[in-house]
């Protein structure tokens, strides 16, 4: 006998227009925002030319598209790439959509919040479909149990720290 506490609303028969206009605009704003960023760092390296007079650090081409689920779906984003002509390498990482990033952090705290609030790590992914659509794919129980064994691992270290420097007041 199972106890099953999330409630299967199917699956909707097309994204209502709403839905999509907001991921739409979600898409373009990231685009946006994430073109900005390098041309902000290369600001910093205007007066900087290389020996026959190019600029020092340039755009160069973009790192491989990825898709990012935020609160609305799924994302496809393209980040820029610059690179330095001489000397050392530079080096740019986007603070909108850093390396490695799959989910934004939003997302991060509802699988916590979803978990303490009684949904089991097998019945996750239906909830979070349930709530960010059909591209939750990503969410499985398998994040669920790797988030648990780092939570776990984070009690553990804060259990064991030295409280000598804390005063108490009752």
């Amino acid at each position: 006998m199972t106890n099953n506490t999330v409630i299967n609303l199917g699956t909707p028969e097309g994204i209502d227009p709403l839905t999509e206009l907001l991921r739409s605009g979600a898409k373009q704003l990231i685009t946006e925002a994430v073109q900005v960023e390098p041309d902000e760092l290369m600001t910093h390296y205007d007066d900087q030319k290389t020996a026959d007079v190019r600029q020092h650090v340039v755009r160069s081409g973009h790192h491989p598209e990825r898709e990012i689920i935020i609160g609305v779906g799924k994302v496809s984003v393209e980040v820029p790439n610059i690179r330095s002509r001489e000397g050392e390498p530079e080096s740019f990482q986007s603070l909108i959509a850093p390396p490695y990033i799959r989910r934004t952090a939003t997302l991060d705290a509802a699988i916590p919040w979803l978990y303490l609030k009684g949904v089991s790590s097998g019945q996750m992914q239906s909830a979070l479909e349930a709530m960010v659509g059909l591209e939750a794919k990503g969410l499985s129980a398998n994040v669920v149990g790797c988030l648990k064994r780092q939570w776990e691992a984070a009690y553990k270290q804060w259990c064991t720290r030295s409280v000598a420097d804390e005063w108490v007041y009752i």
